[in-house]
């Protein structure tokens, strides 16, 4: 199956667990999708709750979503096991914020 790279904006220590849409900004960050977890960024529970959460969202095994850059970061960079096409598709149906 196919990977595809996503960039993400991580907002730990959230109310809840969610993807809250799309944020577009100038180069270098680009397009990001903004995810919120309750976790505290400590000891990698941030990234466990985010690779968990975006799993369910996309519909993957959660131990296929791996965290590729900015473990400390809020900016992330991560592997999906799906198809750009299908990774484009859900991305367009998540609101720009």
């Amino acid at each position: 199956m196919a990977e595809t790279k996503l960039a993400l904006h991580v907002t730990p220590r959230s109310g809840r667990d969610c993807v809250s849409g799309i944020s577009h900004k100038e180069e270098p960050l680009g397009t990001e999708v903004c995810v919120r977890v309750t976790a505290p960024p400590d000891g990698g529970k941030a990234n466990k709750a985010v690779c968990k959460l975006l799993a369910a969202e996309l519909g993957v095994p959660k131990g296929k979503v791996k965290v590729l850059r900015g473990d400390t970061s809020r900016h992330k960079l991560v592997v999906v096991p799906l198809d750009e096409a299908s990774l484009k598709k859900w991305m367009d149906a998540l609101p720009v914020v």
